[in-house]
């Protein structure tokens, strides 16, 4: 009988590129274990939280509970970007984040990143201490936000979205979904680079849900390792999303284990980033599978 030890298993996670992510003063290690993006939505109408996080005080509240949890990052957002979302005025989605990011910035040890596609919202939030600039709308021509995140020293994460929250789930076609956000990354990242940013501040996110039907997401997250070629960390934000509930037919509120299942699959796929509602339990499901993978090295036959 062959000894097990010479039967070596597909983990895609040995040969994933190791590197520092520069954001503002932080330095993150990323590629050798994950790092978990705490999500806080201050919005009335959050598709899961249902808004309980919508006054300061309780926002405040939920940034140190994430921070305690073990987040790595923590993402803000004052703007809901779920489907048929409609668009909130620059004002007000200033008034939302701006007062939290001021009075938690620099106090939890963690970096901040500012959710948004306003380009004057980026920029007030990394004057108050936010250090990462998480834009869905990516595929913008006007290369300001880039800009602003540069003259910051601000990571930025090029996210892939077809057309706007408002529109992105009606009929969206691609001839090869794969294929064409890798050719989106290819483009955006040279744009990026142009615009003065850090290469080692780049952040590539393949949009699930924005823009995708159920099968898009799943071949996205099936081939999730391709992009780990361009050499920049990978996140994923698949938490609690509407395809995870249309494969197991369950409400947003009971989707919690289809929702680690995909990032555990992301993770060992080629994910360095994971973005998720559920700090605890995604950190607790990623540390006993690599606990895992680790020991296949010590096993033996007895």
């Amino acid at each position: 009988m062959e000894n097990p030890t010479n039967i070596n298993a597909p983990i895609f996670r040995s040969s994933v590129k190791k590197g520092i992510l520069k954001a503002g003063n932080y330095r993150l290690t990323w590629g050798e274990k994950v790092l978990v993006m705490g999500i806080l939505n201050i919005t009335p109408d959050s598709f899961f939280d249902g808004g309980i996080y919508y006054e300061k005080e309780r926002a405040i509240d939920r940034v140190y509970e994430l921070a305690a949890q073990g987040a790595d990052i923590i993402d803000i957002g004052g703007e809901s970007t779920r489907p048929g979302a409609e668009e909130v005025s620059e004002a007000e989605e200033l008034r939302r984040v701006i007062p939290v990011i001021e009075t938690v910035a620099g106090k939890i040890g963690k970096p901040i990143s500012i959710d948004t596609m306003k380009p004057a919202v980026a920029k007030a939030a990394l004057e108050a201490g936010a250090v990462i600039v998480n834009d869905i709308a990516a595929n913008r021509d006007d290369p300001l936000m880039w800009e602003i995140a540069a003259a910051k020293n601000a990571a930025y994460v090029i996210m892939h979205m077809k057309g706007t929250p408002k529109t992105m789930q009606i009929n969206p076609v691609y001839d090869n979904v794969v294929a064409e956000v890798g050719k989106f990354f290819e483009e955006r990242i040279q744009k990026v680079k142009k615009s003065g940013l850090d290469e080692n501040s780049i952040i590539l996110d393949p949009g699930i849900g924005f823009g995708k039907t159920v099968e898009h997401n799943l071949s996205l997250l099936r081939n999730l390792f391709i992009y780990t070629k361009f050499g920049f960390p990978v996140l994923i934000g698949v938490s609690r999303k509407s395809f995870i509930g249309k494969i197991l037919n369950l409400d947003v509120k009971d989707r919690l284990i289809g929702s680690v299942a995909c990032e555990l699959f992301a993770w060992l796929n080629g994910a360095s980033i994971v973005r998720t509602h559920n700090v605890t339990e995604t950190l607790q499901a990623i540390k006993m599978v690599d606990a895992i993978i680790r020991s296949a090295e010590y096993n033996q036959v007895r």
